[in-house]
């Protein structure tokens, strides 16, 4: 696992070391093991190494036999030692044992298909000096992240937005759309990222930038869902011989490896299957309190036999890591358990180099909660599309009376009501929110109209395969992998995720519906595959998360640090602070739960006045 950050500069002069330097300094957290750079043509390639395969000759930058490909790489190929085998067997020589290398011949032989062979996680970026241009690729699910910038002079490219911000010229200006977005969404959807001009790399995409000519952006894979009824029986079969597979695959490396472990079920299957194999060691945060994760984790760690590490987290710990998660997560990720997951990764690298965990298996196998509504609704079924219409307009003009959301949930269009599992501000509340002009709302691109594009290509699927292709190309890759990677390598620690392996998803996708949810419960096929196989005190437990207790936080002294903090944030010439002091006078008098909306904007704010006000990239400097 590594961090990789470059230039090619589009005006024809040669980058200077000392700028690449720069571009990797801060990013020293993801490789302090090695860093090395090669400048050449008019591209300047850094990398910070984490040293995990091929310890003693994995060095990048890495090219081929006649310096014409020049290579580095973050991430990790699963397969490659079959890809290995096979371009040996073509006449492909090697030097090294490296994943990476690979990666070099497989683009010597396949180009920029080389893409569709990889198992695996990585964000690569490849010169072409025969070619003339660069070709920067993201894996199939948004594991490994890619950021970019590009103006006349330059194309800036990076593992994390704070190189790029180190390139002279880069503006730091927000994005007041992605603003709008984040609102709703708790993080800023791709391709867009919270700075004016810096782009995310989507998942599943590739971008070839030539040095004379426009850049080519592709997508070469898209995660849909494609349902086939077979036997149940079958079905399980297919899902534990996979996921074994994976598991196995996801183990290999030359340091020390764990495993986190909550009280759910898809980190008890990773777990489980991980002892399966070998002696491991496992890690587990919670909070005081009656859904304290850690009293359930270590009765299960003692069934599955693993050596157990575990931390309480207190108030204190809590926010005293906030300002440090914000500072790597580069934007605003508005998730409370992001600093759960901070604190878990703490514990797991005193003790490991890498660590597996359960992320992808919700939206794979159908997990969330709110995958059980199109059920719950099927009451309203028989109601004509008009006739639902005509009632959703009755009930909005109604008062509030007992059964009355449900009706209104159940006579809106699948389109017009999910967005994925957040939905913070709607857009009815952001004009008092903000301080924006009815043009340039007016004018934003709307939560909706990002969630439109998917559900137009799904109009064959059931309403949960819709759902979760949603989460799929939203939720996962903007809240749930974004905060794996960065909160991991805030530590130098590699994470893996086993249930975002592409033959996983080959099994996941083809999975009835009437599979998935199934019996009152979510992920039922998953479920029972592992029966036999995980502990039966967790096989049917309920999903919890990291349950913060923010909720309580914010009825303590704690509420007034915040509010100070957001007043001096420098926000308030873009959001009205007066609504914002009403949520927590509110929050505190016991007249609603302004938790979500507070920690949103509590968020944004310390992004701000890290990134904004103060510009301080170098703040982890002697904080990470």
């Amino acid at each position: 696992m590594c961090g990789i950050a470059g230039l090619l500069q589009l005006n024809g002069q040669l980058p200077s070391e000392h700028m690449i330097r720069d571009m990797m300094a801060v990013i020293h957290h993801r490789g302090p093991d090695d860093g090395k750079l090669w400048v050449g043509d008019r591209v300047g390639l850094g990398f910070r190494r984490l040293s995990i395969i091929d310890v003693a000759e994995g060095a990048q930058p890495l090219s081929n036999e006649d310096d014409s490909i020049w290579l580095i790489f973050n991430g990790e190929i699963y397969n490659y030692m079959e890809l290995r085998e096979d371009l040996i067997a073509r006449g492909h020589q090697f030097k090294t044992h490296t994943d990476t290398e690979v990666i070099v011949h497989l683009y010597e032989e396949y180009g920029e298909d080389c893409v569709h062979h990889l198992r695996g996680m990585f964000g690569i970026a490849i010169w072409d000096r025969n070619k003339q241009q660069l070709f920067i690729a993201r894996d199939h699910f948004g594991i490994k992240p890619v950021y970019y910038y590009r103006n006349e002079d330059v194309f800036a490219f990076g593992s994390e937005i704070k190189s790029i911000l180190t390139v002279p010229g880069v503006p730091r200006k927000l994005n007041m759309n992605s603003f709008y977005n984040y609102l709703t969404f708790q993080y800023v959807p791709d391709p867009d990222t919270m700075y004016e001009g810096i782009h995310k790399l989507p998942p599943a995409h590739s971008i070839t930038i030539p040095f004379q000519g426009e850049p080519k952006l592709r997508k070469y894979w898209d995660p849909m869902f494609d349902p086939v009824d077979r036997p149940l029986a079958q079905v399980l079969d297919e899902i534990r011989h996979v996921m074994k597979d994976s598991v196995e695959h996801h183990l290999h490396s030359e340091v020390q490896r764990g495993c986190f472990l909550s009280s759910g079920i898809d980190s008890t299957i990773t777990s489980t299957m991980m002892r399966s194999v070998e002696p491991i060691k496992t890690f587990s945060v919670g909070f005081e309190g009656p859904n304290n994760e850690t009293i359930i984790s270590r009765d299960t760690a003692r069934q599955i036999d693993t050596e157990h590490f575990e931390r309480m987290i207190t108030q204190e710990m809590y926010f005293d890591a906030v300002p440090r998660a914000i500072w790597h997560l580069d934007e605003p990720v508005a998730d409370p358990s992001a600093i759960a997951l901070y604190e878990v990764a703490r514990l797991a690298k005193e003790h490991v180099t890498v660590v597996l965990s359960g992320e992808g298996a919700d939206e794979l196998f159908g997990g969330y909660r709110i995958y059980r509504e199109p059920h719950s609704l099927r009451y309203l079924d028989w109601m004509p599309d008009g006739m639902k219409g005509s009632v959703n307009a009755m009930l909005r003009k109604l008062p509030n009376f007992y059964g009355k959301n449900y009706l209104m949930r159940g006579t809106t269009p699948l389109e017009q009501r999910f967005l994925g599992n957040a939905n913070i501000f709607s857009d009815d509340a952001k004009p008092e929110l903000l301080r924006v002009t009815a043009e340039q709302l007016a004018s934003f691109t709307k939560p909706f109209d990002k969630a439109g594009e998917y559900y137009a290509r799904t109009k064959h699927l059931d309403p949960v395969s819709r759902m979760q292709y949603i989460d799929m190309n939203l939720w996962m890759p903007g809240d749930i992998l974004a905060k794996a990677d960065k909160l991991t390598m805030a530590h130098s620690l590699e994470l893996r995720v086993p249930f975002l392996d592409r033959k996983v998803f080959d099994v996941a996708r083809t999975i009835p519906m009437k599979y998935r949810i199934a019996e009152g419960t979510t992920k039922y096929a998953l479920r029972q595959a592992m029966n036999g196989i995980v502990p039966d005190s967790i096989l049917n437990r309920p999903k919890l998360g990291f349950p913060v207790p923010m909720r309580d936080w914010l009825r303590t002294d704690r509420a007034g640090i915040m509010w100070e903090q957001i007043s001096a944030s420098g926000i308030d010439p873009i959001v009205n602070l007066t609504q914002v002091e009403d949520m927590f006078r509110r929050h505190q008098a016991g007249q609603g739960d302004y938790s979500r909306k507070i920690w949103t904007l509590y968020v944004f704010a310390l992004w701000h006045n890290t990134y904004i006000k103060n510009s301080n990239i170098a703040f982890s400097a002697n904080h990470s």
